[in-house]
């Protein structure tokens, strides 16, 4: 397994074709620093990483990063935590059952609005993929667009879900009232929808056998679920682009125009959708040692931290890591990315 202290000297170069050509720019002609100098007296006994739920992308890469932080002498011992998502997580860190945690821009910025880093304890160490926001229906279901869903049952992630609030941020954009099921439609007329709090198994599963006419999931492409269930009963996805002009306005700049490829999803086209960044988060009070380190693995083994069952993006560059979305840096990744700058 090599030296946990070796240093770091090489750029990192993908081995997927997929990465954003700017992260790959931003890398070009830049020398990795060596991996803090370590010693046993500096490693931590124990990290817990929030991930997410089974079959999803937060939980793979949250074993991954927890593998690499292993595997590279930044703690002893470094585990995943199996959790219902970003708002989960979030809840997971402040109540200190986690040491790192995983977390949509959207929901990392809803648990911090009006407070101070002091406040709310919640800092980042940097910006580390692109989620993608996938409607999937059936392709025999004649559903073409996100306004076709009114007067239908869709799942929207579990309450820990960050999917759970883009979505219900998504059907509000498009003017669709959400129904939680057995409430009935009042108020919401012809434009109701109702929404079921089911994550990504049991909502694939209610797809397949026809109890949700839609399932709303953030990740990455392909997720290999979702994959394996259009392989099943053959899936399509509704274009979610033509939303963001209205989230921006409401919400402010956490959400973008992305792109599923042609092909992401066997014999499917190119649709748009919208794209939500994912931060790595760590409480203020984390030690700057483990914060740095932490850091210096994003960069230097970042060809570790690449879930095998999605292409997903990675921002590679010092440039885009920090790129948090408005929460604050913590000072030990501050200071890690300066180190990278020189």
């Amino acid at each position: 397994m090599g030296d946990p202290c070796s240093p770091l000297t090489a750029p990192f170069l993908s081995r997927r074709g997929v990465l954003k050509a700017g992260a790959a720019a931003g890398l070009a002609g830049i020398l990795l620093p060596a991996l803090s100098a370590c010693t046993s007296e500096d490693r931590v006994d124990s990290l817990v990483v929030a991930g997410g739920e089974p079959g999803g992308f937060y939980l793979e890469f949250a074993t991954l990063l927890a593998a690499s932080l292993q595997r590279n002498g930044v703690a002893r011992q470094a585990t995943a935590l199996e959790t219902g998502g970003s708002l989960d997580n979030l809840e997971h860190l402040l109540g200190g059952r986690a040491t790192f945690a995983v977390a949509l821009a959207d929901s990392a910025a809803e648990k911090a609005a009006g407070k101070s880093a002091s406040e709310t304890g919640i800092t980042a160490l940097g910006r580390v993929y692109e989620n993608y926001v996938h409607c999937a229906v059936r392709q025999e279901s004649g559903l073409h667009a996100i306004s076709d869903l009114a007067g239908r049952t869709v799942a929207v992630g579990e309450p820990g879900s960050g999917t759970s609030l883009t979505t219900l941020r998504l059907l509000e954009a498009a003017r669709l009232t959400s129904v939680n099921a057995g409430e009935g439609a009042a108020g919401g007329g012809g434009q109701a929808v109702t929404v079921l709090n089911l994550g990504l198994n049991d909502g694939l599963s209610a797809l397949r056998d026809g109890s949700v006419d839609a399932l709303f999931w953030s990740g990455g492409v392909p997720t290999a679920a979702i994959a394996a269930a259009h392989h099943d009963v053959g899936l399509s996805f509704l274009d979610l682009s033509v939303l963001l002009p209205v989230l921006r306005a409401q919400y402010g700049a956490f959400y973008d125009r992305v792109l599923i490829p042609a092909g992401a999803y066997e014999g499917l086209p190119a649709v748009w959708t919208v794209g939500v960044t994912n931060l790595l988060l760590c409480r203020s009070d984390l030690a700057d040692t483990t914060v740095q380190r932490t850091v210096e693995l994003l960069v230097g083994r970042a060809e570790e931290l690449i879930p095998q069952s999605s292409l997903g993006v990675q921002f590679l560059s010092p440039e885009s890591l920090i790129n948090t979305a408005g929460l604050p840096l913590h000072p030990g990744a501050a200071a890690a990315y300066r180190e990278l700058h020189g």
